[in-house]
């Protein structure tokens, strides 16, 4: 089941290096309403990986180019006001229709 992002959460990531491929994930991801969960699907991954990547821990390489490609073009959604997800089921629905066939 997925879970909204915690206020804990959200302080502890302005914290982090914004630089990290993985931090910039997670900005976008709770930007766009994308629980990690499905996110973990998305890369077919566990969600404690992708719970390390936004905390800044190294992406390896063959994932890094996919997540590059995720920013990319949820970001492009965003912009287009696609996105924010409104409910977990439009972001489910999201990443497996519009994501997943593209990265």
């Amino acid at each position: 089941m997925a879970r909204p992002y915690s206020e804990k959460y959200l302080l502890e990531l302005n914290k982090l290096n914004p630089d990290r491929l993985g931090v910039r994930l997670a900005k976008l991801c709770v930007k766009a309403n994308l629980p990690m969960l499905y996110v973990a699907d998305v890369f077919n991954i566990s969600r404690m990986s992708v719970h390390n990547w936004f905390r800044g821990r190294a992406i390896r390489d063959k994932n890094a180019t996919k997540v590059e490609r995720f920013i990319e073009l949820v970001q492009r959604d965003l912009d287009a006001d696609v996105l924010p997800a409104i409910t977990f089921k439009q972001a489910k629905q999201y990443l497996s229709q519009k994501i997943n066939e593209k990265i």
